[in-house]
């Protein structure tokens, strides 16, 4: 059969697997228990020598239509879903990783991951953070026990991006595991399959799902790294291909053994929302080029941080890599500009913590999901304490542009 176009593949991916009854979405599958009238079958199912359901904590037949259509979006080999995606980031570094390894991490990355690679750093796990937009850096700080290079493919929210093609290549020729959170761009603007990544993380509570009424994360194996030469595979986990020797790990040590579950209600929502992500992805762009270049021209925003301006330092890299410059965008104030009265002036916008939404949101960075995180390393990440950042949605690109207009002004 003829490979068909994203969107395609997406909306029929459901019916080509032949559900229940002839539905057209995979149904909600809420039992935790799987019953067989042959307990050698159950035997085999767990001991990974038949394809069935054991345990809701580990696998659901609507969870795996989920991670079937994500698998399908990033051109990969499996897919492990999460109940989020720092579950997915968790579960997948824990069950992969063991004391006295190393990370080479990008320094621009969500607070949230930041925080996470403090506690690995507290259980014996290094973790080294570099400008990802320069390559050297990364190079340089590659050690004897370095296993694993972690970036975020549009940084939040001072939208860095890291020189994904030659880090990939860097980390081919040191045999390194490339995970690449693909968050930012989701698999409609970007593939991090096509510089070489090991993995791709999706946080699906965002542009996937859409509409922010469901948690969720992914960690998709590309196919493209021998697990083969790679010291911290269990011998449990070496029955399988080659090729699966991870993501199997990443399903037994980390969603099962930890147990960060997707529920089936929650992938129902994520699959039935990612059926528009296009639709949404694009005309999100289309208002965030708009609103930044409004934005760029306003005296009382002194810096616009958005891929799609010339000025952006990675504008050319971003052009080469993306479908399109994503929807995050962020702004300083010029001094003596309260970001908070601008934000409360905002009519259709609203002050909130998401991001890819099918609204318009927006945060004052410094003072809410960087706070923890302190002055200093927030200085070192480029956020100032004007800063705000805006996940911008599919209204109208004209009444954006009044509440904008409205809140400066």
């Amino acid at each position: 059969m003829p490979k068909k176009g994203f969107n395609t593949t997406n909306l029929h991916s459901d019916r080509r697997d032949n559900p229940e009854h002839g539905v057209l979405h995979k149904a909600i599958h809420p039992s935790v228990a799987y019953g067989y009238e042959d307990a050698r079958e159950l035997a085999e199912v767990f001991q990974g020598k038949r394809a069935g359901y054991n345990y809701g904590r580990q696998l659901n037949p609507t969870v795996t239509a989920l991670q079937n259509k994500i698998t399908a979006m990033e051109d990969g080999i499996a897919t492990a879903a999460f109940a989020t995606g720092m579950a997915a980031i968790a579960s997948t570094m824990l069950s992969l990783l063991r004391q006295g390894d190393h990370i080479v991490s990008s320094a621009y990355l969500f607070g949230n991951t930041n925080s996470l690679f403090g506690t690995f750093q507290n259980l014996g796990i290094e973790v080294t953070f570099v400008d990802a937009t320069d390559v050297n850096k990364v190079q340089a700080a590659i050690r004897g026990n370095t296993r694993l290079v972690f970036v975020e493919t549009i940084a939040n929210p001072v939208t860095q991006i890291a020189d994904l093609t030659a880090i990939g290549a860097l980390c081919k020729s040191e045999n390194l595991i490339f995970c690449v959170d693909n968050t930012m761009t989701s698999p409609h603007l970007f593939r991090p399959k096509s510089v070489g990544a090991s993995f791709s993380v999706n946080s699906l509570t965002k542009y996937i799902g859409g509409h922010g009424n469901a948690l969720g994360g992914t960690i998709t194996d590309t196919g493209l790294y021998d697990w083969t030469g790679f010291a911290n595979i269990y011998d449990n986990y070496k029955s399988q291909d080659t090729a699966l020797w991870g993501i199997t790990q990443v399903k037994k040590k980390g969603l099962r053994d930890i147990g960060a579950s997707l529920g089936p209600e929650a992938a129902h929502h994520l699959a039935v929302g990612s059926e528009t992500l296009s639709l949404r992805m694009d005309k999100a762009c289309n208002n965030a080029q708009k609103i930044a270049e409004f934005c760029e021209q306003h005296p009382k925003v002194k810096q616009v941080y958005y891929p799609g301006l010339p000025a952006h330092p990675q504008h050319e890299r971003a052009k080469k890599l993306f479908k399109g410059f994503g929807s995050i965008m962020s702004i300083d104030l010029v001094a003596g500009v309260d970001c908070f009265d601008v934000l409360n002036a905002m009519e259709n916008i609203v002050s909130s913590s998401n991001l890819g939404d099918t609204r318009t949101l927006a945060i004052p960075v410094a003072h809410t999901i960087y706070y923890e995180m302190g002055a200093e390393r927030r200085a070192s990440m480029g956020i100032a304490d004007s800063m705000l950042r805006f996940s911008i949605g599919i209204e109208e690109a004209e009444d954006l542009l009044a509440d904008f207009e409205k809140a400066l002004t």
